[in-house]
């Protein structure tokens, strides 16, 4: 018997068609599924990314503040070193007020040398302003008498100095004193020294200018005499 071809069935020609639709149904669920969980994996990071570059940004300001505020507190008046050159100034001007405020007997002594012998009586003031002290110097074979004063009392006085040598001998100077505020001196001439220096010694008095003047001050070389 002879064989006929066979003839597919319209059921046999549709299944490739319909696996393919199956297969395109099944591709558009799975985008489906992963592109927004792709998309929400993508959020959190971009979010994380923003927020930390906003907080270096912050930080960045805040440390800008800081230095802005550190200048401006050492720009101003006062802050920081004080001037060198103000601090020596003033430094000058208070070693010039004690040089003014010592004894005046005390800085003119030390520049006698080491050569003249000097016997000091006490340095004396008066309430009136009269500051003094009286010496007995002595160099080589010569003796005189020195008073070291200092005028505060605002006006013009005299003093007289006598030295007192050995054998009822005397010497004396009379001395203008002038009404500024400043150490001065006066001395007696020197003499050739009799004896032994300590016989010698010396007094100072001090009074208002004119005959009528009264004493102010009696300053000696070896104890102070009450005026």
């Amino acid at each position: 018997m002879p064989s006929f071809p066979r003839l597919s069935t319209g059921l046999e020609q549709g299944r490739p068609h319909s696996r393919l639709r199956l297969l395109g149904l099944l591709a558009v669920v799975v985008l489906t599924v992963l592109l927004p969980l792709a998309g929400a994996s993508a959020g959190p990071v971009g979010d994380t990314a923003a927020e930390d570059s906003l907080n270096s940004g912050e930080r960045s300001a805040g440390n800008a503040g800081s230095t802005s505020a550190t200048d401006e507190v050492d720009d101003k008046p006062g802050a920081g070193t004080s001037d060198p050159a103000a601090a020596s100034a003033s430094d000058t001007a208070g070693k010039a007020r004690r040089s003014h405020e010592r004894a005046p007997g005390t800085s003119l002594l030390a520049g006698l040398g080491v050569a003249t012998k000097a016997r000091c009586g006490p340095e004396l003031a008066s309430p009136d302003g009269i500051e003094a002290q009286t010496c007995v110097l002595t160099q080589g074979r010569d003796t005189w008498a020195r008073t070291f004063y200092r005028n505060a009392t605002g006006g013009p006085l005299s003093s007289v100095l006598t030295l007192m040598a050995p054998g009822n001998h005397t010497v004396q100077m009379h001395c203008a004193v002038g009404a500024q505020d400043e150490p001065g001196t006066c001395d007696t001439p020197r003499e050739r020294t009799s004896g032994e220096a300590s016989d010698y010694s010396a007094v100072a008095e001090f009074a208002g200018a004119g005959d009528a003047g009264s004493l102010l001050l009696r300053s000696g070389s070896n104890a102070p005499t009450p005026a």
